[in-house]
């Protein structure tokens, strides 16, 4: 698939062309230098042909540090089948250091934004000798059409048969969505580039690096992985400036998975924060894998380690447990052969007579408390729904039963079918006929 790849100085608009070819707000856009810091992909239809637009990270001048990495990790990401625009600042005027990069990248389309803030005669900008120039402004919705005509033009003379049967194929494959959640600094990024076998997120040891989530899919046994690395999160109190709105963008990627991957640090001891990061996966009800990283410079044995995680995470004894080192890539496919076990748990269904039958048989062996005296029954259950499991139990008085009680027969339910990883809903429902017409709709 075709790559549509946005490059150019910091502020100069990249983040807010990128939300416009998608229309709506995806990229954080900042008036703060550096804001983006990965390259931020998602997928697009152009014309009726798929593509991936690209927002990276600004370019800038500084040859040292993190600003070095991101600027050869951005030229390294670009191949010649890519469609490449060039944004400059129309307010900054023509810089030599644009024209410089400019000339290195090969058929790029220059882009000139914010023209509403400054006239420009486009003779000034012959020295940077493209053949398409294109003055916008991406604030105001000017000169987008053009832009996105000519765009839509290139990727139906660059695509061929090839392309589209991959993509048809590609379509058809079942997708699994896999957010990556975790403190700052745990490894998430790193595990990101392990998994996909390639350097897609930027690693640094400045805490916060990730701002954007990461995306990037893969292929493996017949199924599509699309891994999002999300910005590492901090205690409230410490959440600064753009942060937040990383925070919100974590959020709305959960709200879209189906499975995570915490990811803890194994160097030292969990800290509070640690337990309140792996709530999430149940606030979204997800599948969700225990990953732990840096393994190979571990502070404790697994056996004391594995304690620790059944104290501090209770609720999370049915999740599985991997040691892993991103760094050194080491059973990296056991993750993604575990990520396939959770999702087929994720969508196990129990066929309603004998899910009863093992209802009858918990409530035997641990009868239903009363009611101020009054019996309670459960009459029968079904499932409803699989992604996560929920399963409805048809009662005389659902409101009474106890949280504990719900809790013993989800653990009745883990002992006796394969629920590794994922959560188990039950939700109690009077007896009445349209509960009964409700629940044979959703069999």
């Amino acid at each position: 698939m075709q790559k549509i790849i946005i490059l150019g100085k910091p502020n100069v608009g990249k983040s807010s062309l990128f939300n416009c070819f998608l229309k709506q707000k995806v990229a954080i856009t900042s008036e703060v230098e550096g804001t983006t810091r990965d390259i931020n992909m998602k997928q697009i239809q152009i014309n009726g042909i798929d593509a991936i637009i690209c927002d990276t990270a600004g370019i800038v001048k500084e040859n040292n540090g993190i600003f070095k990495d991101i600027k050869e990790k951005i030229l390294s990401f670009i191949s010649k089948e890519d469609i490449v625009i060039y944004v400059t600042d129309s307010s900054l005027g023509i810089q030599d250091d644009d024209i410089s990069l400019f000339h290195r990248l090969k058929n790029a389309i220059l882009v000139v934004n914010k023209t509403d803030l400054k006239k420009n005669d486009d003779w000034e900008y012959s020295a940077f000798g493209s053949k398409e120039i294109f003055f916008i402004s991406t604030a105001h919705n000017r000169g987008l059409k053009g832009l996105k005509d000519y765009i839509g033009f290139l990727l139906v003379k660059n695509n061929n048969d090839d392309e589209l049967l991959q993509s048809l194929e590609q379509k058809n494959k079942e997708i699994i969505n896999i957010g990556i959640i975790g403190r700052v600094n745990v490894g998430k990024s790193s595990l990101l580039n392990a998994l996909l076998d390639k350097e897609r997120s930027l690693v640094s040891e400045i805490e916060g690096t990730t701002i954007d989530p990461v995306s990037d899919d893969i292929e493996y046994k017949d199924k599509i992985l699309h891994f999002v690395d999300t910005a590492g999160i901090r205690r409230r109190s410490k959440i600064e400036g753009i942060e937040k709105y990383a925070l919100d963008r974590t959020k709305k990627i959960l709200e879209s998975s189906n499975i995570v991957l915490l990811v803890l640090d194994c160097s030292r001891p969990f800290v509070e924060l640690d337990e309140k990061i792996s709530g999430l996966s149940d606030k979204y009800n997800l599948g969700i894998i225990i990953i732990l990283n840096k393994w190979d410079i571990r502070y404790e044995e697994f056996s004391f380690i594995k304690k620790e995680i059944l104290r501090k995470f209770a609720y999370l004894t049915h999740a599985p447990i991997l040691t892993i080192s991103a760094v050194n890539k080491r059973h990296i496919n056991s993750i993604k052969d575990m990520i396939l076990k959770v999702w087929e748990n994720f969508n196990t269904r129990i066929p309603t007579s004998i899910l009863n039958e093992h209802i009858k048989i918990a409530t035997q062996r641990h009868p239903l408390p009363s009611d101020k005296g009054k019996i309670i029954k459960i009459y029968y259950a079904t499932q409803i729904d699989s992604a996560p499991p929920k399963i409805i139990l048809i009662m005389n008085k659902p409101k009474s039963l106890h949280f504990s009680y719900k809790r013993y027969l989800i653990n009745y339910l883990r002992k006796n079918f394969n629920f590794s990883g994922v959560p188990i809903l039950i939700f109690p429902k009077a007896k009445h006929k349209d509960n009964e017409i409700n629940i044979k709709d959703n069999l």
